[in-house]
C-alpha cells in the first residue's frame, strides 16, 4: 500500500485531496515508509526530516478539510537539491569545505515557493560537490545510485532528485541544471524533468556558474512538472535575472497535442560522433509516433557546429569564480576534478572568454532563427544510457579527452538558454530507462510542455517502476 501511495502524481493527489478522497498524513506517512526503506540503498537523500515532513501533512490535512488549500502544490511531498538554501536545514551542497553549523536562516525562492504552495517538504537530495559534474557522488555524501540498477549511476549533478522520484520516495523535486543536470538525471532515471527559460524560475544566490544555470521541476509526469512550475515560477524580488512574472498556468493546454506543430528531428545535432544505437532507435520511434499523432516531423540539423568549446570555457570559469577566493586548506579537500577544472578556468585570458560570449551569442542568434521555421527540436537526451555508479564518465571513445562527449545534447541550450526537456521514450536491453529532449523556442515553455505531454499520453514508459 506504501507504494501504491508513493507513485500517485502530484496532481491525481490534488485532486484526491479536493475529493476527501485521500489525506496528506497517509501519503507523506508512505513516502517516508519508502524512504527509510530504499534510502540506505539508493543513497538519494542526503537530509530526511521526518518530524518536519509530518507536521507539514498535518497541517495541510487541517487546511483540506477546511477547503482552503495553501496553493496548487498543498500536501505533494517534495525535496530540495543540497544546492539551494532551505531554512533550518544546512545546504552543504555536496561539500566538506561548508560549515554545517550555518546560521541557515533564509529560503531560496524554489524553497519559499513550495511552502507558499502548501508542499510537504522531506529533506536535501543529494548532490556532486557544488553540483559540478554529470553524476552524484561526493566525499561529503557518498555515492547515489540508480534505481533501475543499482551499480549504475542516476546522473546529475540532481542525481538525488531523479532517483528519489523514480523510487517513490517523494512525487516533486527541485532540481538545478548548469549543463544538463536536470536532464541528464531524468534521462538515466526514467522521469521528466523541464529546465525551463533562464529567469523563469527565480533564483537565489545566483549560481556562481553564471547564466547558464538554472533551477526547475523533476517528476513522474509531464503534468506534474508544469503543476510545480506554476510555484516555482513564481516572483522572487530577490533575483535580478528572473524574468517578468506572467502568471501562466502551465498545465492549461496540455491536453492540445502536437497536430499542426513542426518538429525538427536531430539525431546528432550534425555533429555528434557516439550516440549509443538503442538511445539512437528509441529516440526515432519517438520522432515517428509524434508523427503519427499529427506533428509536422524533418530529420533536420539546427546548423551549428559544436560548442563544446564555447561551454567549456563558460563553465570552467564558472568553477573558477566558485573557488578563486577559498581558502588553500579548503581547496585541498575539493573533488581534485572540481580543483582541474578551477584550473582550466583560471587559464582563459579575458579575450578567450569574451570570444566565447561573442560565440554563445551567435549561437543564441542561430537557434531563434531556427524556431521562426520549426516550433520544437528533438534531440536524445543523453548520448548513453546509465553507466556505472561511482566514476564521472565510461571508458572514453577515441580522440575524445574528457566526460562531455556522453552530454553532448544537453549544455548547447545552457548556453542559449531556451526551455528544454527530457522524457522517458523507452528503455535498453538491459532494462535501463532512455530519455529524449525536447527544445523550445525562448519562453515557450507551453509547446514544450504540450509536446511531451502528448507523447506521454500516447506511450506507458513513465508508468513503469523500477524493480526494486
Amino acid at each position: 500500500m506504501s507504494a501504491e501511495l508513493a507513485y500517485i502524481s502530484a496532481t491525481e493527489l490534488v485532486r484526491r485531496y479536493r475529493a476527501k478522497q485521500l489525506s496528506p498524513v497517509e501519503v507523506t506517512q508512505a513516502v517516508l515508509a519508502r524512504i527509510r526503506e530504499l534510502n540506505p540503498r539508493l543513497n538519494a537523500f542526503c537530509l530526511v526530516d521526518e518530524a518536519g515532513a509530518l507536521a507539514s501533512a498535518r497541517a495541510s490535512e487541517t487546511r483540506w478539510t477546511k477547503a482552503a488549500p495553501l496553493g496548487v502544490l498543498d500536501g505533494v511531498p517534495a525535496s530540495i537539491k543540497d544546492l539551494i538554501l532551505t531554512r533550518g536545514w544546512p545546504t552543504l551542497r555536496g561539500s566538506k569545505t561548508v560549515d554545517s553549523a550555518g546560521p541557515w536562516l533564509e529560503d531560496g525562492p524554489a524553497t519559499a515557493r513550495l511552502r507558499d504552495n502548501g508542499a510537504v517538504l522531506l529533506g536535501k537530495t543529494c548532490t556532486p560537490e557544488f553540483g559540478w559534474k554529470g553524476v552524484t557522488d561526493s566525499a561529503l555524501a557518498g555515492v547515489t545510485r540508480n534505481p533501475w540498477n543499482t551499480e549504475r549511476t542516476p546522473g546529475g549533478s540532481s542525481g538525488g532528485a531523479s532517483a528519489q522520484v523514480a523510487a517513490g520516495m517523494g512525487q516533486l523535486a527541485v532540481g538545478t541544471d548548469g549543463g544538463g543536470s536536470i536532464r541528464i538525471p531524468c534521462s538515466f532515471a526514467g522521469i521528466s524533468g523541464i529546465k525551463a527559460a533562464f529567469g523563469r524560475v527565480p533564483a537565489w544566490p545566483l549560481s556562481p556558474f553564471g547564466t547558464v544555470a538554472h533551477v526547475g521541476p523533476m517528476a513522474r509526469t509531464v503534468a506534474d512538472c508544469a503543476l510545480m512550475l506554476n510555484a516555482l515560477s513564481q516572483p522572487d524580488a530577490r533575483d535580478w535575472t528572473a524574468l517578468p512574472y506572467a502568471g501562466i498556468d502551465w498545465t492549461q493546454g496540455l491536453d492540445a497535442g502536437v497536430k499542426g506543430l513542426r518538429i525538427a528531428y536531430s539525431p546528432r545535432l550534425g555533429y555528434v560522433k557516439h550516440v549509443d544505437a538503442e538511445v539512437e532507435a528509441r529516440v526515432a520511434d519517438a520522432a515517428k509516433a509524434l508523427a503519427e499523432m499529427g506533428a509536422q516531423v524533418d530529420e533536420v540539423d539546427p546548423g551549428f557546429a559544436d560548442c563544446r568549446e564555447i561551454f567549456w570555457v563558460h563553465w570552467t570559469s564558472g568553477a573558477y569564480n566558485l573557488l578563486r577566493n577559498m581558502p588553500k586548506e579548503k581547496f585541498a579537500l575539493l573533488d581534485p576534478g572540481l580543483q582541474q577544472a578551477c584550473a582550466s578556468g583560471a587559464q582563459h585570458t579575458l579575450a578567450q572568454y569574451l570570444d566565447a560570449v561573442n560565440a554563445r551569442g551567435a549561437l543564441g542568434e542561430q537557434m531563434k532563427r531556427f524556431h521562426q521555421k520549426y516550433d520544437l527540436l528533438l534531440t536524445p537526451a543523453t548520448a548513453i544510457p546509465a553507466f556505472a555508479a561511482g566514476v564521472i564518465a565510461p571508458e572514453r571513445p577515441a580522440g575524445e579527452e574528457d566526460w562531455t562527449w556522453w552530454t553532448p545534447f544537453s549544455f548547447p541550450f545552457n548556453l542559449t538558454q531556451q526551455p528544454a526537456m527530457s522524457v522517458p521514450c523507452g528503455f535498453s536491453r538491459d532494462g535501463l530507462p532512455i530519455g529524449l529532449q525536447l527544445v523550445g523556442p525562448m519562453q515557450r515553455e507551453d509547446l514544450v510542455l504540450r509536446a511531451a505531454h502528448a507523447y506521454q499520453r500516447a506511450t506507458d514508459h513513465h508508468l513503469r517502476r523500477p524493480p526494486l
